[in-house]
């Protein structure tokens, strides 16, 4: 093994938050040194959030494209090419890969693809992705190690060789029939877009509802938008194992009927990327669940070292990760930032949209926090009639004791925009009646806060 190069900045990971903070100690001066195994930038701009959005999108255009005569468009008959589809896919990617090269060379931060293990405290031994190795230490050092996809251990199912949203994004032909284990983010975005390409879909759920994790009025319209566009759906159900081969004939097993199809995609949450590479000779600690331990300024239980992004625990977004980087570099620069108390919101890219900020009726309840209710079904909102989008519905959490916003959920058309104003005024702790008030633009689906705020909330629920 070579000698040990020192640097002030070693960063492991060039994730969300990892390049931020590479790209800007770098640009003040601080000798950076960022390993990246794979992906650079990421698994956002690479494998996952924009990729995957991508995708969707082109599959909405095929959805639309299907629908022309409901706007007097004469169209023609309509078929997808998911090359075409992949083609316009991996331009993007490959453009964005330039960008973040770009601000490596701008930054002066040095990239170094390779796999990096811990031989002690803030030092690394990196096998180059190229060959050879280097031995790296950092003054400080900075984990944004990221997560993967969770493949459960089943029986048969490894066998099978299941696609990860990984596979799936790169996929060049169109499943026949695609068995998606998970109705989360990952598992229910993807699986209506396969569906608009033209599979016949069916989505596994083990628990009583869709979404899991939102109110059962709107996973209720999460499924009713599914069964409208003839994706089966199979709740209560345990996968118990796995035959076949998916991209030819795979069959899941269940404590219920068998699902037969020609390929499966498994979609049933994240795994930290936190074993192997030696933390623990480093002093750096982990949960239960395998995260690294940090407290609210992410530091970890080693010293001089941080963890950023999902493998902290950070909620599995990426404008949580960039988030994360603020905290981090705020600190570093003499600041308190903390990740205490953030106002974190969310948004599934099913067509239409949903989109949450704050508390929602399930929370609420769970945590005993008093509250009123305000509800609307988007087809009151004038905008949606003029897009024949008028399905979804909009929901407010207001205190029970006060005028304060708790909570905003939009399934329907545009929902991530108008979450977004909400969750401004949320952030600026506005009362509801402030945005009541408001003289929001006709016919923008904003409008609908007039409509949705008109009326009284309803009475205080515990």
């Amino acid at each position: 093994m070579p000698d040990t190069e020192n640097y002030d900045t070693l960063v492991i990971g060039s994730g969300e938050a990892g390049k931020y903070l590479g790209w800007t100690m770098a640009s003040e001066g601080h000798r950076t040194a960022v390993v990246e195994r794979q992906l650079i930038g990421g698994s956002c701009p690479n494998i996952a959030c924009l990729p995957s959005k991508n995708i969707i999108h082109s599959a909405r255009v095929r959805s639309l494209a299907g629908r022309a005569a409901e706007f007097g468009v004469d169209a023609g008959p309509v078929t997808t090419s998911m090359k075409g589809v992949q083609d316009r896919k991996r331009a993007m990617v490959d453009g964005l890969r330039r960008l973040h090269l770009d601000r490596y060379r701008a930054s002066g931060a040095e990239l170094i693809m390779g796999h990096a293990r811990f031989t002690g405290p803030r030092t690394v031994d990196v096998a180059l992705a190229d060959g050879g190795a280097r031995r790296i230490s950092g003054d400080r050092v900075f984990l944004n190690l990221g997560t993967r996809a969770t493949m459960p251990d089943l029986p048969g199912l490894a066998a099978a060789e299941p696609m990860t949203h990984v596979e799936l994004l790169d996929l060049d032909r169109l499943p026949e029939h695609l068995i998606v284990m998970g109705g989360g983010y990952v598992g229910l975005e993807l699986a209506q877009a396969m569906r608009r390409f033209g599979s016949r879909v069916t989505v596994i759920e083990r628990g009583p509802q869709l979404a899991g994790g939102e109110d059962p009025d709107v996973a209720a319209a999460v499924g009713d938008l599914f069964r409208d566009e003839d994706i089966g759906v199979r709740l209560r159900t345990r996968v118990t194992g796995a035959e076949g081969q998916s991209g030819g004939e795979v069959r899941v097993l269940t404590d219920g009927p068998a699902v037969t199809g020609t390929d499966l995609l498994v979609a049933v949450g994240r795994t930290p990327n936190t074993a192997g590479i030696g933390l623990e000779r480093a002093g750096i600690e982990l949960t239960e669940a395998g995260y690294i331990k940090v407290d609210e300024h992410l530091a970890t239980t080693a010293d001089r070292v941080w963890a950023m992004g999902e493998c902290a625990g950070s909620p599995q977004f990426t404008h949580v990760a960039f988030d994360d980087f603020r905290v981090v570099r705020d600190n570093l620069g003499g600041g308190t930032r903390t990740t205490a108390g953030r106002l974190v919101p969310s948004c599934m890219f099913l067509d239409p949209e949903l989109a949450r900020v704050g508390c929602n009726e399930t929370e609420a309840r769970r945590r005993r926090i008093g509250y009123r209710l305000m509800t609307l079904p988007m087809a009151a909102v004038l905008r949606t009639r003029t897009l024949s989008e008028p399905r979804g519905l909009l929901k407010m959490l207001i205190a029970a004791d006060s005028d304060e916003i708790l909570g905003f959920t939009a399934f329907g058309a545009d929902a991530s925009e108008l979450m977004a104003a909400v969750q401004v005024a949320m952030m600026a702790r506005m009362p509801y009646t402030a945005l009541r008030g408001g003289i929001f633009a006709h016919p923008t689906v904003a409008e609908g806060l007039t409509t949705l705020l008109g009326s009284p909330p309803v009475s205080p629920h515990q």
